[in-house]
């Protein structure tokens, strides 16, 4: 189980992670995201999902301009900008809501950050633009270092472990070292061992069993299962009947240590987030 407490954010503010897990809103600014009900039609559409995942007591907003589905193309500069900066400063005129951005791209990064934006959400884990970490430690930003296997356009084609949680775990800790040596400080990086990103069925199962694993290195866990192919693998359901699968996982992960969860359904994580705290508590005391 991580040890972490807090995550640090830019202007002297922090995400309380002594409680209950924190939900992390998605709100897709895309027309492609997998779950089609996620995507949101413009900024005022995206501003006003977001404002009600807040009222509905998630602590983050995530912003993604850019569907990592299995399959997905890779997004052009502007296109993403577009779709994302805008959203930001907007919303940051409405809310001090903790704002997450979903990229791999340090100009997107810039400048989201410059209009409001707290974290950089990365599935690259800082890998694929070799300006974003030094723009994340200069703006103080918090990071979310993600694992996966390939590229999102072929990751799923043939996914291949002889230890998941190990493998997963070692390249995590080897990437927050990396943020590290950029000047992120440790108590701003979180870490997500990226459930469905080139993964199979089994090796999603065995990191939602062994999390505790990835947890021990005192960073935070963040883990994404909303709606996922492998809750669909299950329950035979598709993506807009698996949320009792993805409030299980996510119960599950709980149990395990994980300190935010990225979820589609934000008030009804809320609520079961609220009630397996007060079972824990219960069965701790």
């Amino acid at each position: 189980m991580s040890g972490a407490r807090f995550l640090a954010l830019p202007r002297g503010r922090s995400l309380d992670l002594s409680g209950p897990a924190a939900v992390m809103a998605i709100v897709n600014c895309t027309p492609d995201s997998f779950y089609a009900e996620s995507r949101a039609r413009g900024v005022d559409d995206a501003v006003a999902r977001a404002l009600e995942a807040e009222a509905a007591g998630a602590a983050i907003v995530d912003l993604g301009g850019e569907s990592t589905r299995p399959g997905s193309a890779y997004v052009d500069e502007a296109e993403e900008f577009a779709r994302v900066v805008p959203v930001v400063k907007a919303l940051r005129a409405r809310s001090g809501v903790i704002i997450s951005v979903d990229t791999r791209k340090a100009s997107v990064a810039r400048a989201a950050l410059e209009e409001g934006a707290d974290i950089i959400n990365d599935v690259s884990a800082l890998e694929d633009d070799p300006e974003l970490a030094p723009v994340c430690a200069r703006f103080g930003a918090a990071v979310v270092l993600m694992h996966k296997q390939g590229r999102p356009d072929s990751m799923q084609r043939d996914p291949r472990y002889a230890d998941a949680v190990e493998e997963v775990r070692a390249y995590l800790e080897a990437a927050a070292r990396r943020a590290e040596g950029f000047g992120i400080a440790k108590d701003r990086i979180a870490l997500d061992p990226g459930f469905g990103f080139g993964k199979r069925l089994e090796d999603n199962l065995a990191l939602l069993a062994g999390l505790a694993e990835i947890g021990r290195s005192g960073y935070p866990v963040l883990v994404g299962l909303s709606r996922k192919t492998f809750i669909g693998t299950i329950t035979g359901k598709a993506a807009e009947d698996r949320l009792a699968g993805t409030l299980a996982a996510n119960a599950a992960a709980v149990a395990a240590g994980a300190n935010i969860l990225r979820v589609h359904d934000a008030a009804e994580t809320v609520d079961a987030v609220r009630v397996l705290a007060a079972v824990l508590a219960r069965k701790r005391g």
